[in-house]
């Protein structure tokens, strides 16, 4: 069982059609009392509504859109933390003393924490990718979604929130939190290789590369979404 935390925490995870990886990822959470789930659905037509409460979480729902759910999720929590997670995103062993040790440093307050990313997948190409991540968040500061992000509630607000973007809301908060306020956090966050192991683990990146390269040239997120088909 975790360890209780000491300190009051807001989960929030947006989910569509999640019911196959949305009950591993509440499991891991299981075990801190001062935990609040907001699961944050944009229309599901399976059972993720009914598998999040049943874990206790509280459904509220959205239009479909990763930004725009992960805002309506975070705005109905009080904590004075919030985590922000995918659903296919499980995290590792010892997360909640990761989580511990970054809410308890005074500096924390203006900073934003995100975990190692590591794929469920024993395909060699996998530890090369979580190795290209690593780099992108440490040197230019862009960890995504899929590697969580706890963040003090009055930071949060004081950067307005996620936006309500089709694709890239994860670059956009987190170039507003700065590179310099990223902490990598002790503790690892599994998250589901089925989109790499579909497309290819060099086309899926190089995909992911692409779109962050035309979003940083200043193409809107809407015609980044348009060309690749989403």
């Amino acid at each position: 069982m975790t360890p209780a935390l000491d300190v009051a925490l807001d989960v929030v995870i947006p989910t569509l059609n999640a019911g196959a990886t949305l009950a591993t990822t509440l499991a891991a959470l299981q075990g801190d009392l001062s935990i609040a789930i907001a699961v944050c659905d944009g229309g599901s037509s399976d059972d993720t509504a009914a598998i999040a409460r049943q874990a206790g979480a509280t459904v509220v729902t959205a239009p479909a859109g990763r930004g725009g759910q992960l805002a309506a999720g975070a705005s109905i929590g009080d904590a004075s933390w919030i985590l922000f997670l995918h659903a296919d995103t499980v995290l590792g062993p010892g997360w909640a003393n990761a989580v511990r040790a970054f809410t308890s440093r005074r500096t924390s307050i203006g900073r934003a924490g995100y975990f190692r990313l590591r794929f469920c997948s024993t395909d060699p190409r996998a530890r090369r990718v979580e190795r290209l991540a690593a780099w992108r968040s440490r040197k230019l500061g862009l960890p995504y979604g899929d590697q969580g992000l706890l963040i003090a509630r009055a930071l949060y607000e004081y950067l307005d929130g996620f936006k309500s973007l089709p694709l890239m809301e994860d670059v956009d908060f987190v170039r507003r939190v700065g590179r310099k306020n990223l902490v990598p956090l002790d503790a690892e966050a599994a998250t589901s290789a089925v989109r790499y192991e579909r497309d290819g683990w060099t086309m899926r990146p190089l995909r992911n590369l692409s779109c962050l390269a035309l979003y940083l040239a200043g193409v809107s997120p809407a015609a980044i979404a348009h060309l690749y088909g989403r």
